[in-house]
């Protein structure tokens, strides 16, 4: 009998995407999606073989989830409902009830269930925080400096400690942890991916932080990987960064978009902030301005050496699909490129070298037009 995958956060168009890759993975049987509300669009039955599909209409802050796992006998959980945003108008309070408590509910199912062999949680490099003091690139076993105080980066950080102590209570479980960065793809559904579709892009005053950004695409297969068995000479068990290689800097991003930068002194901008969110432009919250101000760069040796994988899409080229797909900005882009090489020139060889993204090992500094 092959695997039967139960599937969290499907209303999403993640879950819906990751929903319709896994049924076409050799093995799996039968996929159970699970959410309060059926995915937006119907999930598309691939073409050829497929696995089965059900979906089952659910609040994982209810018991009734251990329901649908002894029923489909699942051996393996993929749980995606860790988000920043709620699906429909859900507030603060909401988001995190159903991150916190819905994953504390699945994990008692997930305990009560003997047939489970399998256990993969999306989570985020936001756990690490952005703080002045951060190291240049964090590992997996490196702590942050100061912990999230807030918002979906607290929720992950809290999320990754009841899952901890999920292993150490079922040790038969092959657990794994996806701390992804950024994720951006044609259709782009983040808060920092509603960050830069504003008209104009507002920057603390004299910060140029660094980002990384993953492919949704690469974001899949990496999910789908971590469901099934792993290959020879590799493990998809343990705590991964996934992040596309290199760097790039706001200023970098903002130019690729055509969109200029109004830099802002911080009292301002967290004033802005407040008012982007009550306009509902952007989820503009002060975790993401954080970032936003000191930027954070993940290793990602483990995901290459141990997991076997490295993503198809570099940070540049994945933040370049999204922003193919985004309307024209305010400014040609590339009239802003063209007077940043000159400008580069002018400045002599580092100005020239800082017009390629850098490996996070070695970060770079580049001139920021504005």
């Amino acid at each position: 009998m092959g695997k039967v995958v139960l599937v969290t956060g499907v209303a999403r168009h993640l879950g819906a995407r990751f929903v319709a890759d896994i049924r076409r993975r050799p093995g799996i049987d039968l996929v159970v999606g699970v959410d309060v509300q059926p995915p937006r669009d119907p999930v598309a039955e691939p073409e050829g073989p497929a696995a089965g599909y059900r979906f089952e209409k659910l609040d994982l802050r209810r018991p009734a989830v251990a329901r649908v796992i002894a029923e489909h006998q699942v051996d393996t959980v993929v749980h995606l409902n860790v988000s920043a945003t709620g699906v429909g108008p859900a507030g603060r309070s909401a988001v995190k009830e159903s991150n916190v408590i819905g994953t504390m509910q699945l994990l008692g199912a997930c305990q009560k269930a003997p047939g489970l062999r399998r256990l993969v949680v999306k989570s985020t490099t936001g756990v690490y925080g952005s703080a002045p003091r951060d190291p240049a690139v964090f590992g997996e076993r490196m702590q942050p400096k100061n912990l999230p105080s807030g918002g979906f980066a607290k929720d992950a950080a809290e999320v990754e400690g009841y899952v901890r102590g999920f292993a150490r209570r079922r040790p038969d479980v092959a657990v794994t942890v996806l701390r992804f960065a950024n994720i951006v793809g044609p259709v782009g559904d983040t808060p920092l991916c509603e960050y830069f579709t504003l008209p104009v892009l507002p920057t603390v005053l004299g910060h140029d932080p660094r980002l990384q950004f993953v492919h949704e695409d690469d974001v899949i297969e990496v999910l789908c990987r971590s469901a099934v068995e792993p290959l020879p000479g590799t493990s998809n068990a343990g705590t991964f960064n996934v992040a596309g290689e290199g760097v790039l800097l706001l200023s970098q991003c903002a130019r690729r978009l055509g969109r200029p930068t109004v830099p802002m002194l911080q009292p301002v901008i967290g004033w802005v902030a407040g008012l982007v969110r009550q306009t509902r432009l952007a989820d503009f919250s002060p975790e993401q301005l954080r970032l936003l101000t000191h930027g954070r760069v993940v290793d990602t040796t483990r995901l290459r050496e141990t997991f076997g994988y490295q993503p198809r899409f570099t940070t540049a080229e994945a933040f370049g699909d999204f922003a193919a797909a985004q309307s024209a900005g305010l400014l040609p882009p590339e009239r802003l490129t063209a007077v940043t090489d000159r400008l580069a020139g002018l400045l002599g060889p580092e100005g020239t070298t800082a017009r390629h993204p850098a490996h996070p090992t070695h970060p770079t500094q580049e001139l920021n037009p504005r």
